[in-house]
């Protein structure tokens, strides 16, 4: 009991001391525990992968491939480590030969993209910013776990087709994106945020009122032309059908010979008419419609977003603070435009810079079009569902 008594009287005599040494025993324990319990999320993942790994392959049957897109900047420059420690391991219990690319881009500029970009994709979210992977995987604000579920659901092989923009100027080749461009304040506000780590929570805030200080009102004009919607053709099956028996196709054969089809006269293109507009705007977003892949249209569609010019200062910095957490967000009266393609013209001078899938580029006259259902993706079945579910 003495020594009892001793400690505690230790311990108040040395409170500053104690409460210290009280936070850093706690803290520690906390981030061990973390690690534990990323260390079982990959250790079920892996045991599930290896039953994937145990499945018998027939002899004519292909291996399982698959196109895995990696940017070795996300996180840091720690992407190549995360997918090391998280994904590779889980891939290689599960026998699948992957192809690894940085961009989308790079893939689809590829000599062979039309049969290449026939490959499922996988997309393992391995940065701070995933907007694309709402639309594949469900959400958790665990790392590891993210990662893990991401991998998981290349090996169960459930797929949805996704649009993509092709972005092309005179001067560059096409760049390809699978969410959005942006162009205009609230996204050379957001490059800026950084800048102000110092100042916490505070930090999204302050860039925006700062650079209201250096300019207002920030608008900025362009000229806009666009096509409308087109129909959305059935989508085709995935699978190859069954090859027709030896007789079936002797049969076709003799009845195109005796009967052969008539050919179609080549139907004539009917002229584009494109729809002009002058834009004075906060900023333009031209986007997919893959926040929702699942979902039943009629028309293959992007939408272009025109911010209004009207805000006042006070609403700049709202809205702005809400487009960093979402940069698809779009204000109260936004005109929303859908169209097939588009075409940007900016001003020679000050057009400042573009954001394509989060990268920068030089911002210049552009032709934007659809390229519906280009690539197929992985994703979680659980997220189909549930996207599913909200049509």
């Amino acid at each position: 009991m003495g020594r009892v008594v001793k400690v505690l009287r230790t311990l108040r005599n040395h409170w500053k001391k104690s409460s210290f040494a009280a936070c850093v025993l706690s803290y520690g324990g906390y981030w061990i525990y973390g690690k534990h319990c990323d260390s079982v999320l990959r250790r079920e993942a892996c045991q599930e992968a290896r039953e994937f790994g145990r499945a018998l392959i027939g002899p004519q049957e292909p291996l399982k491939r698959a196109t895995v897109i990696l940017n070795p900047a996300a996180s840091n420059g720690k992407a190549n480590s995360l997918f090391e420690k998280n994904a590779a391991p889980i891939l290689h219990l599960a026998g699948v030969e992957i192809k690894i690319v940085k961009v989308v881009t790079g893939l689809l500029r590829r000599n062979d993209e039309e049969a290449f970009s026939k490959t499922p994709i996988g997309f393992i979210p391995l940065g701070a910013h995933n907007s694309l992977c709402q639309s594949l995987h469900l959400a958790t604000d665990n790392t590891v776990r993210r990662i893990t579920s991401a991998t998981l659901s290349i090996l169960k092989g459930e797929t949805v087709p996704l649009d993509i923009l092709q972005i092309k100027s005179e001067k560059e080749q096409p760049v390809f994106a699978v969410m959005s461009i942006r162009w205009g304040s609230f996204r050379d506000v957001a490059e800026s945020i950084s800048k102000y780590w110092y100042l916490g929570p505070l930090k999204t805030r302050a860039a925006h009122w700062f650079s209201t200080l250096k300019e207002w009102p920030q608008t900025r004009q362009a000229s806009l032309s666009y096509l409308p919607p087109v129909p959305r053709p059935p989508e085709m099956p995935t699978e190859k059908p069954q090859r027709p028996n030896l007789l079936h196709r002797i049969y076709i054969r003799l009845q195109n010979y005796w009967n052969p089809p008539v050919e179609e006269p080549p139907v004539e293109p009917e002229p584009e008419i494109w729809e002009e507009k002058h834009l004075s705007t906060l900023e333009l977003t031209i986007s997919t419609q893959n926040k929702n892949p699942v979902k039943n249209r009629t028309d293959d569609s992007m939408v272009l977003s025109v911010e209004p010019d009207t805000l006042t200062v006070g609403q700049f910095i709202t809205e702005g603070i809400k487009k960093a957490e979402n940069p698809l967000e779009s204000t109260e009266h936004t005109l929303q435009i859908e169209a097939s393609a588009c075409r940007v013209n900016l001003p020679e001078e000050g057009a400042g810079f573009y954001n394509i899938d989060n990268e920068a580029f030089e911002a210049m006259p552009v032709e934007v079009r659809l390229l519906p259902r280009k690539l197929r993706f992985f994703c979680s079945a659980e997220r189909r569902e549930e996207l599913a579910q909200g049509n």
